[in-house]
């Protein structure tokens, strides 16, 4: 099949143009081409496409990896180019070159493709063409071969015949003990998808031997790889099984030498806790959580300690306290002093979260201090996560005994250099206004809510005017006229024209929660007022609020006071007022 031959027949110029563009020394054209396979193979149609277009690619898989990513994407949506799932096999030598290349990533996408037309092949086909492909894979010379072959045993095993179950489980096991890293890796990778798919005698006699072996390797990516499929293996066997063939293997990965692969085993233990059951949980699982949090990296106590809430919460009822409070609890004292902030930080996530399990008592005799401390951390996003989570304890002891340490550590977090800490702090103003009421707010925190405003970063501005609304709606549009409207009209008459704008922001958002009669009464006369302003961008912001404003206006009103103000505006100086006082003429006759 050549370029030339289009000139004899018209029906041969799609591919020509293909073959053109696929050797133009132009990465760009030769990628373009390959997104343009379906379009293609729609003009060529079915059989000219299995016949001519599919071995044609075949061959020209030599190419730049971004070019050989779009088409190991693109031959995973051809089934229907090929003429359905009877032909479906047609798109496997392709792929399966492609699944052999160097670059990790146009292998993956090659692998996803190939488990996508698996799934449209009969039982017969997958015998004939797919597990021979699988098979070719896993004994190929190269490791980029054999590695690709163990993410397609799962997708083929369940509707294959027995003896060649047999043979797919004897495959697997070679790679389970091939002498590359990288194959052994990418089985133990598959191990738990595979386990999930294979009978459970054959998870017994062949995958937890396999397990067991990965798990020992000496390589730690290959370890933590095998402690990451853990859970998934045990919830595959029956209780009386669990702890003669996994637990061995959970006690020696908790324990490793390598931190990456204690690390996993954190990471993963609630999903294991779940699994194994309330009783061995009881006796191994708490022992090995315990050895988890005083580890001496500080990577895996961090993944750890942010398990703390689960793992206590999944206890067995009847053990539960008992085991927190004498196994748990002096771990967590002695985290929330850790040397490292990523573990406190961790800690202070979910540590709140255990007030409802241990009840008011220990959270007062043994918690509350625990609180207090991480209240004045010196890192703010222990003092954050501390803070957005009160309503745990709010809800157990109630928030009065937080608060003489609460208010220092809101007021230094509100203040804090870093205007990311600033921003968060002021989304959890809402959930605090809730939880300490409104006498407290309006005394000591009204106040730091209205400096927000005039703070020199977009964002917080941005996010404090939100935060007035959403107070507002909290606290009713009578404590919004008391205790807010005053200082923000205030904002109104400031020299920075940055303030008289963010002025206008919050009567945009205010006037929504506010009501018709406020609005009316209070805050339209100063935004008209503002209409004769001598900064443009506060003019064409005036007549933006002025729009915002209209659907909780009377027409009343509109007509006398907003109507003439903008169709001054329309006829400004300034071209972006004129263009915004337009918007807003046509916005509110709308």
């Amino acid at each position: 099949m050549a370029a030339s031959d289009s000139g004899t027949d018209e029906s041969l110029y799609p591919i020509a143009v293909l073959i053109d563009e696929l050797k133009n020394e132009d990465v760009q054209l030769r990628l373009n081409s390959i997104k343009k396979l379906s379009t293609i193979a729609l003009a060529l149609g079915v059989e000219r496409t299995r016949s001519e277009l599919i071995p044609f690619l075949t061959e020209t898989i030599y190419d730049e990896d971004e070019v050989l990513l779009a088409l190991a994407e693109q031959l995973g949506n051809f089934i229907n180019l090929v003429g359905g799932i009877e032909f479906a096999h047609c798109l496997l030598p392709p792929l399966e070159a492609l699944a052999i290349v160097e670059e990790t990533v146009v292998r993956d996408k090659a692998v996803a493709s190939l488990r996508a037309v698996a799934a449209h092949h009969t039982p017969q086909a997958l015998e004939q063409h797919f597990v021979p492909l699988v098979q070719r894979l896993a004994g190929g010379d190269w490791f980029t071969s054999r590695a690709s072959a163990c993410g397609l045993f799962s997708v083929c095993y369940p509707r294959v015949s027995a003896p060649v179950k047999a043979e797919l489980r004897q495959h697997f096991r070679s790679l389970c003990q091939d002498d590359t890293p990288m194959v052994r890796r990418a089985a133990a990778y598959k191990l738990g998808e595979f386990a999930r798919v294979v009978e459970v005698e054959y998870v017994k006699s062949d995958l937890i031997p396999m397990f067991v072996t990965l798990a020992k390797d000496e390589q730690d990516s290959v370890r933590l790889l095998a402690a990451e499929a853990c859970a998934c293996v045990a919830a595959l066997l029956p209780p009386e099984d669990m702890e003669q063939l996994v637990m061995p293997t959970v006690r020696a990965r908790a324990g490793d030498t390598s931190w990456r692969v204690r690390y996993m085993v954190a990471d993963k233990f609630v999903e294991l806790q779940q699994v194994v059951g309330p009783e061995l949980a009881r006796s191994d699982l708490a022992q090995i959580f315990q050895a988890l949090l005083k580890d001496p990296e500080a990577e895996v106590r961090a993944a750890a300690a942010g398990k703390v809430k689960d793992f206590c919460m999944n206890l067995d009822k009847a053990h539960q306290e008992h085991i927190i409070m004498t196994m748990i609890l002096p771990q967590i004292k002695d985290l929330v002093c850790d040397a490292n902030q990523h573990v406190k930080s961790a800690l202070a996530s979910v540590i709140m979260g255990l007030s409802p399990i241990v009840g008011r008592q220990n959270t007062v005799e043994h918690l509350l201090p625990l609180f207090l401390t991480q209240l004045k951390d010196e890192c703010p996003e222990v003092r954050l996560n501390i803070i957005s989570n009160l309503e745990c304890v709010n809800e157990v002891i109630g928030i009065q005994q937080l608060v003489q340490s609460l208010l220092p550590a809101i007021v230094e977090l509100a203040e804090d250099t870093k205007w990311r800490v600033r921003l968060a702090i002021i989304e959890h103003m809402p959930l605090l206004a809730g939880q300490l009421g409104q006498e407290f707010f309006d005394e000591k925190l009204t106040g730091l809510c209205m400096s927000w405003l005039i703070d020199h970063v977009y964002a917080i501005r941005e996010a404090a005017t939100l935060n007035l609304k959403k107070l507002v709606e909290q606290y009713g549009s009578q404590w919004a006229e008391t205790n807010v409207i005053p200082k923000v009209l205030a904002m109104s008459r400031e020299q920075n024209y940055l303030h008289r704008m963010t002025y206008l922001f919050c009567i945009n958002v205010l006037s929504e929660v506010c009501g018709k009669d406020i609005t009316t009464r209070v805050l339209l006369p100063t935004v008209l007022s503002m209409a004769d302003d001598n900064v443009a961008n506060v003019r064409f912001n005036v007549a933006k609020t002025l729009q915002k404003m209209a659907p909780f206006l009377d027409a009343a009103v509109i007509q006398p006071q907003v109507k003439p103000v903008l169709e001054k505006l329309n006829v400004d100086p300034d071209v972006d007022v004129k263009y915004f006082a337009s918007e807003a003429i046509a916005g509110i006759a709308g």
